[in-house]
């Protein structure tokens, strides 16, 4: 059976769901160690969290590009992913979703935060048929995620890096049984009507 085109697939408890960041040591070492970003982290700044290790594995290079040379697991509040979906605006116009490109960017400019639907990934980074959710975090977005949403941070980059050596030996399915568990997530139909055709 197809996998549904817009569909949010992410490791999620009853109250939590996981999403990934890779940032340079400097950011990520004290954020994994005190479950907080510390004061170097800016949240003035638009953030890009991501439900699918795969697509951050692809984003990051395995945790191997500059800047992003460790993966973080970040569990927030269902609640607050909720809040930033229900708040969302699609980072693009969309024909048929928005009433016209005016509309889109009156939109844009007032949600804190955005939606982005890019290829899924398989375990040698190619694109899939169906789509991976990122979200956007800006202004009261991000400083919400950093300071109310936060439940755990835990550094996985040595995941990504036993994962990326499996592939790397041509073991997709030894990769393949240490990826996290990504179900599709519960989301009412009503909460991302507005960010896909």
């Amino acid at each position: 059976m197809a996998e549904p085109q817009h569909q949010i697939r992410a490791l999620h408890t009853d109250s939590t769901l996981t999403v990934y960041q890779a940032y340079a040591p400097a950011i990520a070492l004290p954020a994994a160690r005190d479950g907080r970003f510390p004061a170097a982290w800016k949240r003035d700044r638009m953030t890009w969290i991501k439900p699918s290790f795969l697509w951050m594995m692809y984003r990051c290079g395995w945790a191997t590009k500059e800047g992003q040379e460790r993966v973080l697991a970040v569990e927030i509040s269902r609640e607050g992913f909720e809040w930033a979906l229900r708040n969302a605006c699609l980072s693009h116009y969309e024909q048929g979703v928005h009433a016209d490109r005016a509309a889109w960017q009156r939109e844009l400019r007032r949600a804190p935060t955005r939606v982005q639907w890019d290829p899924e990934r398989d375990l040698r980074l190619r694109p899939l048929g169906h789509r991976s959710l990122q979200l956007g975090l800006g202004g009261e977005a991000a400083r919400r995620y950093a300071d109310e949403w936060i439940v755990s941070v835990t550094d996985v980059t040595p995941l990504a890096h036993a994962v990326h050596a499996q592939v790397r030996e041509g073991e997709l399915d030894a990769a393949r049984r240490l990826l996290p568990d990504e179900r599709p997530y519960p989301v009412a139909d009503e909460v991302l009507a507005h960010l896909h055709r």
